[in-house]
């Protein structure tokens, strides 16, 4: 799956648009390099979205096509916040 598309699908953002515009900003980034919206996602990646004053970490537990408000929080793995 796309990594703008995972991003709208899993609700880490709101809408496919405004993820594609962080992809194509450098605001999401897999080992500190920029990711590109059609990079393909996989299980176990580690990405980083830096919206607003706050980066924040997280991980990706599954890739599902479609998924409800219940499932959307079981795609991912919040890793690191910082303290506000």
């Amino acid at each position: 799956m796309r990594l703008d598309k995972y991003l709208k699908v899993s609700r880490i953002i709101k809408r496919r648009t405004v993820a594609n515009e962080a992809c194509d900003a450098g605001r999401v980034t897999l080992n500190g390099h920029p990711v590109r919206a059609s990079y393909e996602v996989k299980p176990g990646e580690v990405f980083t979205l830096s919206l607003g004053q706050r980066p924040v970490t997280f991980r990706v537990l599954a890739v599902n096509e479609f998924a409800g408000k219940d499932d959307a929080k079981l795609m991912y793995e919040i890793l690191d916040t910082p303290a506000e």
